[in-house]
């Protein structure tokens, strides 16, 4: 869908990288730590990372992008568990 979208393959492949990469601006970086923050269990959303994206996303932007990221862990769990293996809607061109 990304890809679709216009973004770089370079882009989609560094996400991993997004904290380091010059490929992403400020305001992908919080959405991507927001992301990471509520995804990996080991972490919270800290007061200053909320500060930082609340400075970017208006209320029902963070609402909207925090219910998109629960979907896709949601999504994720329950593909896990139930071993649903990848549709590779998108390969690395």
């Amino acid at each position: 869908m990304s890809s679709e979208l216009g973004i770089s393959a370079e882009k989609i492949t560094a996400v991993d990288e997004y904290a380091e990469s010059g490929l992403f601006s400020a305001v992908e970086r919080v959405a991507l730590s927001y992301a990471d923050a509520i995804t990996l269990s080991d972490q919270d959303v800290s007061e200053v990372l909320f500060t930082e994206l609340s400075a970017h996303f208006d209320q029902a932007a963070v609402v909207e992008l925090t219910a998109v990221i629960a979907w896709e862990n949601a999504s994720s769990k329950f593909n896990r568990a139930l071993r649903v293996a990848s549709q590779n809607f998108w390969q690395p061109g």
